[in-house]
Parts: C-alpha cells; structure tokens; sequence
C-alpha cells in the first residue's frame, strides 16, 4: 500500500495553506484533524488517524523570516519530522537535526552541489531527504544553474535513500502528478516521494505505477482522502 505522508506549511506559529508555492498568501489550514491551526493540535490529531510520519515546511525559515523550530522540536516528539528549512550547507544541515528526525535538502535553497557531497559525507543517509524542487518542468534553484536531467546525473552519484519530486506549480490546486517529471525519474521510482496537487485519483495512478510514498496536503486536510 502506498503511503500516505501528511504536509503542513508552518507561518507565525501557526499552519498555512495556499496554492502553487504563492507564499504572501496563505490563510490558516483548516483541517479535519484538528479544531484550530495550532501545529502541535494537527500532529497529535495525524498521530490518532494513523500517520507514522509527517512533512513540515517552515517558510519563516525558507523566507529568512524568523522561525518555527520550537514548535517542530515539539512536533517531532508526537511524529517524527521530515524537515524542510530551507537547508544552504552543510553547517545550517547540522544545525537542524536537533529539531527534526530527517531533513530535506532543497534545490530551492542549496547552496551548491559541493554543499550537498559534504553532507552526504558526513551525515547518516538515513536522516537526508532530497528535494527536487520544480516550477513549470524547471529545476527550481536560487543557486544551481542546472537541468533537471544534469541534476539526476549528481544525484546518481550521492545515491540518496529518498528524493521528493515537488511540483511546486501544483501545490494546493489538485490537479494530479507531473506525468514529465515522473518519467523523467522512473529509473529511480523505489526512491521517489511524489508531491504537489495530488488528488484521491492520483494517488491510486501512482500506486499502480510503483511508487512507494507520496505527499499529501490539501485532499487530506480536507478529508478528500485518508491517511491509511
């Protein structure tokens, strides 16, 4: 059975939703998991639906804009936490495994592909998650000045145990997978963590093509689908 991975977006304390990676225009999430947007409330209410893990992004952190560490640090001690805080080396890496038990490296965010060999020396590959961040069939990247297919070249070397494919276009609107970008990944499909806008339809595609784990947000905040 494919598993199911809850998201949340945290933002001032509290957990946000929005479409399509838009940031400035987030409203508190409403969930069925919980009566309020408090984080802490939404993880223990996952935890009772039979989540085993969950995803939490701190755009504070991505925007350099603050932080929601505390209450991640709080969050991971009810499910374990799958981190993204806009990592750039292998020093903030390091620092962010205090509060979560595996963190994401973005492309958004990283620094360099030398960044991403240092941490793969130094850190437990069990604790290191890599995001393939993508906007409109693009690697989506501050720093890396690369194609998508260039980057699957690099990450064939460090030989990650998990790599999230995100769609950053499809966030929120649940629209389906990107059919391009799993194919272009389909040689690595037993590593693949697919995210972005999938839907109760989607999900069931993608379990029959082979993929092990996916990332949900909206269809399951909304009780469109379940966690098991």
């Amino acid at each position: 059975m494919i598993k199911k991975i809850p998201v949340i977006d945290l933002k001032d304390g509290q957990a946000v939703s929005g479409k399509s990676g838009l940031r400035d225009t987030y409203q508190p999430l409403q969930t069925v998991f919980a009566p309020s947007s408090n984080p802490i409330e939404i993880a223990q209410g996952l935890k009772i639906n039979g989540a085993s893990e969950m995803y939490i992004a701190d755009l504070d952190l991505i925007e350099s804009n603050g932080h929601n560490i505390n209450d991640i640090k709080m969050v991971n001690t009810i499910l374990p936490v799958i981190l993204d805080a806009g990592v750039k080396n292998a020093e903030s890496f390091e620092f962010f495994l205090d509060y979560a038990f595996k963190i994401i490296i973005p492309t958004e965010t990283l620094e360099s592909v030398d960044e991403m060999y240092k941490i793969f020396e130094k850190f437990p590959k069990q604790r290191i998650v890599i995001s393939v961040d993508v906007k409109d069939d693009e690697l989506y990247s501050k720093n890396l000045d690369l194609t998508l297919s260039e980057f699957k070249e690099i990450l064939k070397k460090v030989n990650p145990d998990e790599i999230i494919l995100l769609d950053i276009s499809g966030v929120g609107t649940e629209k389906g997978y990107n059919e391009n970008l799993l194919n272009l990944f389909a040689d690595m499909k037993d590593k693949l963590i697919i995210a972005g806008g999938l839907n109760k339809n989607s999900i069931g595609e993608l379990e029959s093509l082979g993929i092990k784990k996916v990332l949900v947000g909206t269809s399951l905040h909304s009780g469109e689908i379940t966690i098991i």
